[in-house]
């Protein structure tokens, strides 16, 4: 079920399904509910899922006021609460990992867990090098399915190019009907490249789960186990044969192993 709630001043596209225990799904660079559709559709049996559109992608239109990780953390807090939801397991992957961390900074009261995949408390030398280089190559790619064939070549395994996967995921991309602006995408890598949440994720006090992938060479393990001992309690595991996005190339592994997590935090109380 797909609708527009009012969240932070802005019109927010939201997708629900099924009923449980509230989690909220929070997507990367330019990434729309579309991408968590194999969270939607197998983990809904057991959880009440929620999905939305950034501000500045698919159906949620950029503002005039400056991006920022804040603003986009308190987006997500605006969803919960247009919602009527007090508290949510909370999973987000690569920069949608980020604004979870700021989500559970700020607004501490409405995250029940974390689940950060692909995640970085800093971009280092080698990522902030990565998105200069994309934020380039999307406004000079000859078109932009040259474009994601590049890009998805740091984000899904090699496994995923040689199966099919990877020209089923750029197809549904092309067809999708709300594009990112190419200054909206340049932004988000800008924001991101910038943001840094090292010196006080001391200060979380939530159930989280770390997962990192040991083939992905952009939020390499190193950094996902710099963000779990930054965060007190924290867990972190490798999934050693995946690379950024697993929760689409393995998702019965990937859901699977998230529900027994969110299961565990609710046993606990």
């Amino acid at each position: 079920m797909g609708e527009f709630v009012r969240a932070n001043g802005l019109d927010v596209w939201v997708e629900h399904r099924g009923e449980g225990p509230d989690v909220l799904l929070v997507g990367g660079l330019g990434d729309t509910v579309e991408t968590w559709q194999l969270q939607l559709e197998g983990l809904a049996d057991r959880h009440h899922l929620i999905a939305f559109d950034n501000r500045g992608t698919g159906r949620t239109a950029m503002p005039a006021d400056p991006l920022s990780v804040a603003a986009l953390a308190d987006d997500a807090a605006g969803v919960l609460r247009a919602l009527g939801v007090s508290s949510a397991h909370v999973a987000g992957f690569s920069g949608g990992s980020v604004i979870c961390q700021e989500l559970a900074l700020r607004h501490p009261r409405l995250v029940r867990s974390l689940v950060l995949q692909s995640t970085w408390t800093a971009q280092d030398a080698y990522l902030r090098s990565w998105g200069r280089f994309m934020s380039g190559f999307a406004g000079t790619a000859p078109s932009e399915r040259a474009f994601l064939e590049g890009f998805f070549l740091w984000i899904y395994t090699v496994r995923a190019h040689q199966d099919g996967t990877v020209d089923r995921i750029i197809g549904e991309v092309l067809a999708a009907p709300h594009q990112q602006a190419l200054e909206d995408l340049q932004a988000y890598i800008d924001v991101l490249s910038r943001h840094d949440t090292t010196a006080r994720l001391a200060g979380l006090a939530v159930p989280t789960l770390v997962l990192a992938s040991g083939q992905d060479t952009l939020s390499r393990p190193a950094m996902g186990r710099a963000a779990a001992d930054s965060i007190p309690g924290a867990r972190f595991e490798v999934m050693e044969n995946e690379a950024h996005q697993p929760f689409q190339e393995v998702p019965d592994q990937w859901n699977a192993r998230v529900a027994a997590f969110w299961h565990e935090v609710g046993a606990r109380g």
